[in-house]
C-alpha cells in the first residue's frame, strides 16, 4: 500500500511545501518515472482507484492538462473536464461550485486567470484537494518540472545558479521559489518594470536555504555570465496580448541567443516552459541544440505530477 504524508492540504504554491516536502516531492517522481515502465504493474498502478479528480481549465494548455489526464489514468484514479464556462463565470457563486464539486470528486486542477480564485475555491472546500496548474501569478507544476530535470543533471542544485531572462511572471516565480528552497542561486535579468513585485522576492528570499541566493538585474548579459543554466519564458504571456508589440521592443535585448549562452558557463543548460515563439525570446539555434532540456522539462511534467496528486491524495 502507497502511504505518503505532507504538511499542505493543498498545492497552489511552491512555498506551500518546505525544503524536505520539495525533496520528497522530486524523489517520489523520480522513482515514479524509473516505474512507469512498469505499466500495471507499478506499486502506485492502483494508488488512487475509487478517487476522481477534476480538471477545470479556464486558460489553453498542451502539457499541463495532457500530463494530468495522462498521470491520474496511471495512478488508477479517474478524470472528469469540467467547463470553464459555467464554472468560472457567472452564473453561480464560486463557493458553491466548489462545496459541490467536493461531494463528488477528491481533488481539482484549476488553470485559470486569478491565484485569488483559487484561495477562495480551497476556502470554500475544505475536504477538496486543490491543485494550481497555472495562474497570472505561479505556476508551481511547471517548477516541480523544471527542477526534476536539474536534480537528475545534477544530483543537488546546491551550489548551482539558475538565470531566468525576460518577463518577471508565473514561470520565474515558481522557479524562482523552487530555487530558494533548494538551496540555488537564482539570477533574475528582467528590464526595468517588468522585475517581480518585492513582496514576492522578499518572501522567496525569506524561504532561502544556506548558501543560495536572489539577485536581481536588468542587464541580461549580467544575469547570465557564469550561470548553470539560462531559462527563458514568452515575452506575452496569456491575459497580455495587447501589449506584444510594445513588449517584442522591451525584451529584444533580452533574447536568448548564441551570444548570450556563451556568457554562461561552457555547459550551461538552456531551458524553457513552451510554448516557445521562436525568433523571440529564444533562437532556433539555441532552443534546437545540445544544450537544451526543454523535451526533459515537458517529459518530467508527468512524473512531478503524478508525485504532487500522491502527495496530497495518498494510496
Amino acid at each position: 500500500m502507497f502511504r505518503t504524508t505532507c504538511l499542505t492540504r493543498n498545492f497552489l504554491s511552491i512555498l506551500d511545501l518546505d525544503p524536505g516536502e520539495l525533496e520528497a516531492v522530486l524523489a517520489l517522481a523520480a522513482r515514479l518515472k524509473q516505474e512507469r515502465g512498469l505499466g500495471w504493474q507499478a506499486p502506485t498502478s492502483r494508488a488512487l482507484a475509487g478517487q476522481h479528480v477534476a480538471l477545470l481549465f479556464e486558460k489553453p494548455s498542451l502539457r499541463t492538462r495532457c500530463t494530468f489526464e495522462i498521470g491520474i489514468h496511471e495512478l488508477g484514479g479517474e478524470y472528469l473536464h469540467v467547463p470553464h464556462e459555467v464554472a468560472l463565470r457567472d452564473r453561480e457563486k464560486l463557493s458553491d461550485v466548489a462545496q459541490n464539486l467536493e461531494l463528488w470528486v477528491s481533488a481539482i486542477v484549476i488553470r485559470t486567470f486569478a491565484q485569488q480564485r483559487l484561495a477562495a475555491f480551497a476556502a470554500a472546500a475544505p475536504r477538496l484537494r486543490v491543485i494550481n496548474a497555472l495562474t497570472n501569478e505561479q505556476h508551481p507544476c511547471q517548477a516541480l518540472g523544471d527542477w526534476l530535470t536539474l536534480v537528475e543533471r545534477w544530483g543537488s542544485a546546491k551550489d548551482r545558479t539558475i538565470a531566468f531572462v525576460g518577463d518577471g511572471n508565473n514561470v520565474a516565480r515558481s522557479l524562482m521559489e523552487a530555487g530558494a528552497l533548494l538551496g540555488a542561486t537564482v539570477h533574475l535579468g528582467c528590464p526595468d518594470g517588468y522585475h517581480l513585485p518585492e513582496r514576492v522576492l522578499e518572501q522567496a528570499r525569506a524561504a532561502t536555504s544556506p548558501r543560495a541566493e536572489i539577485r536581481t538585474f536588468i542587464d541580461p548579459a549580467e544575469a547570465v555570465r557564469g550561470a548553470d543554466v539560462v531559462y527563458t519564458d514568452t515575452w506575452t504571456s496569456m491575459g497580455f496580448e495587447a501589449e506584444a508589440e510594445e513588449r517584442r521592443q522591451t525584451f529584444a535585448p533580452y533574447q536568448v541567443n548564441a551570444r548570450l549562452m556563451s556568457l554562461a558557463r561552457p555547459e550551461a543548460l538552456f531551458m524553457h516552459c513552451l510554448p516557445a515563439h521562436r525568433g523571440e525570446e529564444v533562437t532556433d539555434e539555441v532552443i534546437d541544440s545540445s544544450a537544451s532540456a526543454v523535451l526533459d522539462q515537458s517529459e518530467n511534467r508527468l512524473h512531478t505530477q503524478k508525485a504532487i496528486l500522491l502527495t496530497l491524495m495518498g494510496g
